[in-house]
C-alpha cells in the first residue's frame, strides 16, 4: 500500500485517523497506540503478509537484546551488543545480499556451488533494521533505557508513516513521544499540510519526470544525443528528489497527525555548494545514522588524516551498499566518498574562498547528476555509456527536440525553482511551508487545489511506486 494510492487516501488513512482520535479521546495515548499498532501491522501486511512474521521476529530479538543490555550487573555487555548487531545484519544480509555474493562466488568457482535464494526482498527491511540497531546500540551506550513493554517497541519499529521508506527514526528521538505525546488540532492541521505538499511532489512532479525518464532510458545510451543524455539525467535528478523528499514530507505529516514529531530528512540539497554540504542536506536520517553509529565509532576525524579518509571510504562504501546489492550502488557510494575526500584534502577550502559561488553550484550539480547515472542505470557498463554520451559529444538518433513538450518544459521549470531556489529567494514562502501554527486562507485554497489535482492524476492510474520502497 502506497501513501499515494486511492486505497490509502480514501480508506486506510481516514479509518485509522477516526479510530485513533476516538481511542485517544477515551484512553489517551495508550488506547491510541493500540490503534496505531494494529493499523501499522495491517499496513505492512497489505502487500506482503508473510513478512509480517519476519518483522515480529526482528522486534522480538531486539527486545530481548535490549532487556539484556539494560541489566546493570551484566558483565558481557559487549558480547551481547556484538551478537545483537550481528543478528540484525545477518537478517538484512540474507534477504538483501545473499544472491549478490552467491553469484560472484559461483562465477569465481565456475559452477553453481551456492544455490540462489528465491526469497523476495521484504518491504522496508533496510529501514526498520537500522532503527532496531540504533535502539540496541543506544541501550548499550546507556543513552536510553531498555523498553520493557514489547508492544511499545513494536510500535516504534513498525509505525506505518516511516516503516517502509523512512525517515530512519532513532529510538531516543521518540522515546518519550510513544507514551507522553500531545496530539493537538494544530499538529493535525500541520500534518495534513505537510502530507498534501509531499503528495503534490510525488504525483505532480516526480511521476511526470519518471514517465519521461523511463521512456528515454528505454533507448540505448549510444543512440541519445549529448543534450538528451544530460536532459534525461537532470530529469531523473528531479524525479528522485521529489519522490523521496515527497515521501518524507508525507511521513512527517502523517506522524504529526498522530502526535509524533519526526526530524526533517531533507533540507534543499540541490542548492548545495559542495558535496560535503550536499550530504548534510540529503537523506539526513541516513547520513546522521552512519555518522553516529559507524563514522564516529571508527574514530571519525580524531585519529589523523589517513584514518579520517579511510573512515569516509568505509562509510560511503556502506552507504552505497545499503541502497542495494549491486555494483552500481557500491560505485555510487564510492563516487561520492571520493569527492568527500577530495574536498577534505583541500578542494573544499578552495570552494569556500571562491568568490564566484555559481561555479561551486555548477561543480556540485555535475557531481551528483553524474552520481545519479550509476544509481539509475542497470549495470556499470550502461552507466559508463551514459557518462560517455554526456561528456563526449554525439549526435545520436534521438535528440532533445524529439522529447520536448510543454509538459516537460513546465516540469523542468517547476522542478528547478521548487528544489530550493525559490524558497531561498523568497524566505516567506519557506516559512509558510513549515509554519506549524497557522495556515493562511490563500495557502488553504492552494492545498485544496494541489490535492484535487493529485486525485485527478491518481484516478488516471498515472502514479508509480516510490523509488526508495525497493531499498
Amino acid at each position: 500500500m502506497y501513501f499515494s494510492s486511492m486505497t490509502f487516501l480514501w480508506v486506510f488513512l481516514p479509518i485509522t485517523l477516526l479510530f485513533y482520535l476516538a481511542a485517544s479521546h477515551f484512553g489517551k495515548n495508550t488506547a491510541g497506540n493500540i490503534v496505531l499498532l494494529f493499523a501499522s501491522l495491517i499496513f505492512y501486511a497489505w502487500g506482503e503478509p508473510v513478512y509480517i512474521l519476519l518483522l515480529l521476529v526482528s522486534v522480538l530479538l531486539n527486545y530481548a537484546f535490549g532487556l539484556l543490555l539494560g541489566l546493570e550487573a551484566l558483565r558481557c555487555r559487549r558480547i551481547i551488543l556484538a551478537l545483537g548487531v550481528a543478528v540484525n545484519i545477518g537478517i538484512l544480509g540474507f534477504f538483501k545480499y545473499f544472491n549478490f555474493f552467491a553469484i560472484y562466488i559461483n562465477q569465481a568457482l565456475g559452477r553453481e556451488a551456492v544455490p540462489l535464494s528465491h526469497f523476495a526482498l521484504p518491504l522496508g527491511i533496510s529501514f526498520y533494521t537500522f532503527q532496531a540497531m540504533s535502539y540496541v546500540i543506544d541501550v548499550y551506550r546507556r543513552e536510553v533505557n531498555a523498553q520493557k513493554n514489547f508492544f511499545s517497541l513494536l510500535l516504534y519499529i513498525s509505525l506505518f508513516p516511516q516503516l517502509v521508506a523512512g525517515p530512519i527514526v532513532k529510538y531516543k528521538d521518540v522515546e518519550t513521544q510513544i507514551l507522553k505525546r500531545v496530539n493537538t488540532y494544530e499538529k493535525r492541521a500541520y500534518g495534513v499540510k505537510r502530507f498534501i505538499y509531499g503528495l503534490g511532489k510525488k504525483v505532480l512532479l516526480s511521476n511526470i519526470f519518471g514517465k519521461y525518464v523511463d521512456m528515454i532510458l528505454g533507448i540505448e545510451p549510444g543512440q541519445l544525443s549529448t543534450g538528451l543524455a544530460w536532459m534525461v539525467m537532470i530529469m531523473y535528478t528531479f524525479q528522485i528528489y521529489y519522490d523521496f523528499s515527497g515521501y518524507s514530507d508525507m511521513a512527517i505529516g502523517l506522524g504529526s497527525m498522530f502526535g509524533f514529531e519526526f526530524r526533517e530528512n531533507f533540507n534543499y540539497p540541490y542548492i548545495s555548494k559542495s558535496i560535503q554540504e550536499f550530504w548534510r542536506r540529503w537523506h539526513i536520517s541516513l547520513s546522521t545514522w552512519f555518522k553516529e553509529y559507524v563514522y564516529i565509532p571508527l574514530g571519525g576525524n580524531r585519529k589523523g588524516k589517513l584514518r579520517t579518509y579511510g573512515n569516509l571510504f568505509i562509510v560511503f562504501l556502506l552507504t552505497g551498499f545499503w541502497h542495494g546489492a549491486s555494483l552500481t550502488f557500491v560505485f555510487w557510494g564510492l563516487f561520492h566518498g571520493f569527492f568527500m575526500i577530495i574536498e577534505r584534502l583541500g578542494f573544499g577550502k578552495l570552494l569556500e574562498k571562491n568568490p564566484v559561488k555559481l561555479l561551486n553550484h555548477v561543480y556540485t550539480w555535475v557531481v551528483f547528476v553524474c552520481g545519479w547515472v550509476f544509481f539509475r542505470m542497470d549495470g556499470l557498463r550502461k552507466g559508463f555509456e551514459m557518462i560517455k554520451a554526456m561528456f563526449i559529444y554525439q549526435k545520436g538518433k534521438h535528440d532533445v527536440t524529439s522529447c520536448l513538450s510543454l509538459e516537460v518544459i513546465a516540469a523542468l521549470l517547476l522542478g528547478f525553482l521548487l528544489c530550493g531556489i525559490l524558497q531561498t529567494m523568497v524566505p516567506k514562502l519557506k516559512n509558510a511551508l513549515y509554519n506549524r501554527e497557522e495556515t493562511s486562507v490563500l495557502q488553504t485554497l492552494f492545498l485544496f487545489a494541489v490535492f484535487f489535482l493529485c486525485i485527478v492524476s491518481l484516478s488516471a492510474n498515472s502514479y508509480n511506486p516510490f523509488i526508495y520502497f525497493r531499498f
